[in-house]
């Protein structure tokens, strides 16, 4: 993952990203230097959650926005700023600080990034880091939080109509409060 240049300045950021409305709650802490860029913060994101980078994304600060950009803006309407040339620092400058991020405009699943501690880095320890979380993320394209939620009504309950064919389209057998840190940060490494 890439970052501006890091200097003796560079600071730690302990961030909460927390999927809006999922209840129960699903979210990760994360420690990232303040130098990272938000295109590797998605990135980040995207292996923190669980989600598998198949969609379009943005980060929200105001009525800013930051992500990719495309050749042609895609409504005409809004403008996005270059997520690549762009920090964390830059855009949560203190501790309560809050930033957005979409992902899948089509399911819009809306993340809440809240700065929750702005630390010196520790010696030895490789950032970023996952230190916390709660909650296996969503399957991709099962229709936002909404049609998450009435998945997780079918699979609890093998007697509904549509119980045979959320398991196949599951393909594997899928526990809601399943998470691990250790898995998180393994594969954090391979992309550090």
């Amino acid at each position: 993952m890439a970052t501006k240049k890091q200097s003796q300045n560079t600071q730690i950021y302990q961030l909460k990203i927390s999927l809006a409305e999922s209840a129960p709650p699903i979210w990760r802490r994360v420690q990232v230097p303040s130098v990272m860029l938000l295109g590797d913060l998605h990135a980040l994101i995207q292996i923190a959650m669980g989600w598998q980078n198949s969609h379009m994304h943005q980060f929200r600060v105001g009525k800013t926005c930051y992500g990719p950009l495309y050749p042609d803006d895609f409504d005409g309407v809004t403008e996005t700023k270059d997520e690549d040339k762009v920090t964390v620092e830059e855009v949560l400058p203190k501790v309560k600080a809050k930033l957005g991020y979409e992902y899948d405009f089509g399911d819009g699943w809306e993340h809440e990034i809240v700065v929750e501690k702005i630390l010196s880095p520790e010696q030895g320890v490789k950032y970023p880091l996952c230190l916390d979380g709660k909650r296996a993320c969503p399957p991709e394209d099962c229709g936002g939080i909404w049609g998450y939620a009435n998945m997780l009504e079918v699979i609890k309950d093998p007697e509904h109509p549509e119980y045979e064919e959320m398991e196949e389209w599951l393909g594997e057998e899928f526990d809601p409060d399943a998470f691990s840190v250790e898995a998180v940060n393994k594969m954090l490494r391979k992309v550090r």
